[in-house]
């Protein structure tokens, strides 16, 4: 069931920009501007509108429609977009006014979200995200419905109970797809148990929209995800392994944050913001050159604490320092405040500081050493192999003999293991361990 159509029109859009104060700031309008060219559209103009008493049945004054109006018609414009989330009734209200489609801000991101979404999962996510979103407005495709409130004679008709019917199979779809992203749910769960069995440290990028996580996912694992200057451009998440001095860990890209972010959209991503929710590191990339870095940081720390992941440790990377002069790449362990590590990972420039920093954190010193086990430890023997530890072994009547080589975190997460005491004996104590 296609529930957006996307026809070839409603490409040609003017932007309108609600505000309070004086002038709204430069900086929201030029992104929304660029939500609207991410989804495809071509941006004629962008209109400011102030609205300090919003009017609850168009959002802007009658005076501003008017304006809207002529502007439309004179750019030959036939998409208004508005950067204000919309009640049914304003969205129904303005498209009767403008005579032409008008999408919310809402509305403009879900759009994108349907375009960009690749996996099975990405797709149920983003419908059941419309859906939802189109449960409120789905009296606008009836609107002949208003004259049969009289029930006069010969304005009598079936209208009601099709609307009813949409209705019911709109919630019979909603339900299916919970019941199919429950089942994804439970398989993606049981990924990452797989990943958590294998005893790597596991991370994740996070940050503002178009920060350039995924040029820096390729550049540290060498994967080929898609990138592109473009807001929104990863949706679903990508996991993949990267090397680190002194060992291994889990690297994944999720999708990008930004201001005012549809709360049924954070709720829609569960499973795909899980991959932040429940990793052992936060890498938050930044774009060093943007003149709201700050804020972009705070928008971002808001939403990891509304998806439950505000408490676990962050390390900042200042990405695209190649747009800025006279800064350097390196790595800067921080007291007070978060490590934070300067970056352009489209010239490759400060990733080995990165992986260096990274590695310190987890704690990836290697453990050379030899190392007995009794003839009952097959268990923890057939771990080291799986770890990749085993350098070489022999047999004897003792048991095994085994020279290991494998990073200190891996070790440390063997303790847990039965017969494990023999790696524990190798281990420094806890009062003299550096990771500690």
């Amino acid at each position: 069931m296609e529930l957006f159509d996307r026809s070839k029109k409603g490409e040609h859009a003017l932007l309108i920009q609600p505000h309070t104060g004086s002038t709204p700031e430069d900086e929201l309008m030029e992104e929304f501007a660029e939500l609207a060219r991410s989804a495809g559209a071509k941006v004629l103009q962008v209109v400011s509108a102030r609205i300090d008493r919003p009017n609850p049945a168009t959002l802007i004054g009658s005076g501003k429609l008017e304006e809207i109006l002529a502007m439309a018609e004179a750019l030959e414009a036939d998409l208004i977009l508005v950067n204000h989330p919309l009640s049914p009734v304003q969205e129904r209200n303005l498209e009767k006014a403008l005579s032409r489609r008008v999408v919310d801000r809402t509305g403009l991101i879900l759009d994108i979200f349907a375009q960009r979404a690749q996996s099975h999962e990405g797709k149920l996510q983003v419908e059941l995200a419309q859906l939802k979103h189109l449960a409120t407005r789905l009296v606008r495709g009836w609107t002949h419905l208003e004259r049969q409130r009289g029930g006069a004679i010969g304005l009598r008709g079936p209208g009601e109970t099709q609307l009813e019917t949409d209705r019911r199979l709109l919630q019979k779809r909603v339900e299916q797809l919970q019941k199919r992203l429950q089942k994804v749910e439970v398989q993606r769960t049981q990924m990452r148990r797989a990943r958590v069995r294998s005893a790597l440290p596991r991370i994740a990028l996070v940050g503002y929209t178009n920060a350039g996580k995924s040029t820096l996912f390729n550049a540290l694992t060498g994967a080929g995800a898609y990138a592109a200057n473009q807001l929104f451009a990863t949706l679903d998440p990508t996991v993949r392994r990267i090397d680190l001095p002194g060992g291994h860990a889990l690297l994944a890209d999720t999708v990008g944050f930004v201001r005012d972010l549809p709360h049924e959209l954070v709720a829609a991503f569960r499973s795909t913001l899980s991959e932040a929710r429940e990793a052992d590191l936060l890498l938050h990339v930044i774009d060093a050159a943007d003149p709201l870095r700050e804020e972009r940081i705070q928008q971002v720390d808001a939403v990891l604490e509304e998806i439950g992941a505000g408490d676990l440790p962050q390390m900042l990377v200042y990405n695209k320092i190649d747009r800025l002069e006279q800064v350097l790449p390196r790595f800067e362990r921080g007291e007070d405040t978060r490590p934070r590590a300067y970056v352009s990972a489209r010239d490759g420039l400060g990733l080995d500081a990165l992986r260096e920093g990274i590695a310190a954190h987890f704690g990836l010193q290697r453990l050379v050493a030899s190392l007995r086990l009794p003839s009952h430890a097959a268990r923890l023997r057939s771990r080291l192999h799986d770890l990749g530890a085993v350098r070489a072994e022999s047999h004897d009547e003792q048991g095994w003999l085994l020279h290991i080589d494998l990073p200190r975190s891996d070790a440390q997460r063997l303790l847990s293991e039965p017969d494990a005491e023999a790696i524990r004996a190798l281990l420094p104590a806890p009062d003299d361990d550096p990771m500690y």
